[in-house]
């Protein structure tokens, strides 16, 4: 059986951390920043992590390697 490819596209946007949790980055810091609050701004500079739902299927399907 040949080995299972990692999907690209969840590689850039997951990583794992050392405990297992899949690491995210938040959306919506990119453009159109003048109407959004520091305090919203500094909230999404943060790293997210997923819930506990869909950890299985990153790590299974995704990102096999990690």
């Amino acid at each position: 059986m040949p080995k299972m490819k990692t999907k690209k596209a969840a590689a850039k946007r997951f990583t794992l951390t050392a405990s297992g949790k899949v690491k995210y980055k938040k959306m919506n810091l990119r453009h159109i920043l003048t109407k959004k609050s520091q305090k919203r701004k500094r909230k999404l500079r943060k790293a997210g992590f997923l819930a506990a739902g869909p950890i299985h299927q990153i790590k299974k399907k995704l990102l096999p390697n990690g």
